[in-house]
């Protein structure tokens, strides 16, 4: 088959970057002919070192823009990318071509679904964060820190600062959607969606027309198998990430001190000052290389995921698992859905600092720790989320897709 793997950027900038580029390197070696579109540069050195087409449009990402005014338009409507990706899709083999878009919202914009319809290929889209459907692309509230239940795009909606910046960024956002919409009806396009696990389908089905088809694609991870942990009850309790308000960060360590412990913040970010003021017995290590966030996470007694927004696919969760690390993890958000409550780790009350010290007291018991050690491990490995899986799994979808 070959693929059109559509993105943002043609280097590893993120998540969702990391898990295209993975793909695309992963249908390479099953045999397939991935191709990559996207919008900034530098192209990823491994893709060309696997052979991978490459069509990158060498632009900027629309935050690095230069022009603020330039940036604007181009995040609504991106008339070059559209022209390039016309002529892309023009010269495809058809009954043997997929289209599948991973990101458009920090650089191609929606005008890429004129160049998807009059193609005719088939195509599918993976929900890595909701601009398809929420302005803001989270269904979260910025401001007051909270999912947001509002209809989008609805005069409630719209008279709600709900934007990480300024109420002056979120009506921008709100005319791209509308522009998404109604002048370039992406929406009609996607037909096909890739969602991670059930608890992201419970969040996005609601707002999905009646014909779009739903497809069950869990990401992939890199992650070696290093064995069951030699002593699982040893380690702290850490957070790994962004030290940031909707990443929960506040809560862990409210509940830390109410569970008299010390919480291990692994990272950084722009309220780590505020937690260093308001919780001074918090220990914070930074930033690590991944060789240091793998030998944190194996190190750890567990991983606290407290997470406020719904969040994606975290695959902090999963190699925590796969290093058979416990899991503490918000109910509210998608680290639960890799967390088996009570076998593999534990799940607390959203956004409640109250239950998550309840967690972490439970996780002082040494023997229950490392039964769940042991849980984690031996549950991750049996069916582990790698790039084979993915892959096996995405030659199946396109091979639905391409059905006649």
């Amino acid at each position: 088959m070959r693929i059109i793997l559509i993105l943002d950027t043609a280097y590893v900038n993120g998540g969702q970057a990391k898990v295209a580029i993975d793909s695309a390197l992963g249908l390479k070696a099953r045999g397939h002919e991935p191709v990559i579109f996207a919008a900034v540069g530098p192209v990823a050195a491994e893709l060309a070192d696997a052979g991978i087409e490459v069509h990158c449009l060498d632009q900027r990402e629309l935050l690095k823009d230069g022009s603020l005014l330039k940036a604007a338009w181009r995040g609504i409507h991106n008339a070059d990318a559209a022209k390039a990706l016309d002529a892309l899709l023009a010269v495809q083999p058809r009954g043997e071509t997929v289209i599948h878009v991973h990101g458009w919202a920090k650089a191609l914009s929606s005008s890429i679904a004129g160049p998807i319809a009059r193609s005719g290929l088939p195509c599918i889209w993976t929900m890595h964060e909701y601009f398809l459907l929420c302005p803001n692309g989270g269904f979260y509230n910025y401001q007051k820190h909270e999912h947001c239940h509002l209809e989008p795009l609805s005069l409630a909606c719209l008279a709600t600062n709900c934007d990480s910046r300024t109420y002056v960024h979120k009506m921008w956002r709100s005319v791209r959607t509308g522009v998404l919409k109604h002048v370039h009806h992406l929406p009609d396009v996607m037909k096909n969606i890739a969602y991670f696990h059930p608890f992201q389908r419970k969040v996005i089905e609601p707002h999905l027309a009646p014909d779009v088809r739903l497809f069950e694609v869990a990401n992939p991870i890199e992650i070696d198998n290093l064995g069951p942990k030699p002593n699982p009850a040893s380690g702290e309790m850490i957070f790994l990430g962004r030290i940031s308000r909707e990443k929960g960060f506040s809560i862990f360590a409210e509940a830390a001190r109410l569970a008299g412990i010390t919480p291990v913040f692994v990272g950084d970010g722009p309220l780590a000052g505020e937690l260093k003021r308001n919780y001074p017995e918090a220990k914070i290590v930074g930033w690590q290389d991944a060789a240091g966030v793998r030998r944190h996470l194996r190190e750890a007694r567990a991983l606290v995921f407290p997470s406020i927004w719904y969040e994606g696919q975290p695959l902090t969760v999963l190699e925590a698992l796969a290093l058979g690390t416990p899991v503490i993890a918000a109910d509210g958000c998608a680290g639960r859905e890799s967390v088996i409550d009570g076998e593999t780790g534990l799940w607390f009350k959203h956004s409640d600092p109250v239950d998550l010290a309840r967690a972490l007291r439970e996780m002082q018991d040494d023997a229950r720790v490392t039964a769940m050690s042991n849980a984690a491990y031996n549950r991750f490995w049996a069916d582990p989320f790698l790039i084979e899986r993915h892959t096996r799994r995405l030659e199946q979808v396109y091979a639905e897709l391409l059905k006649p």
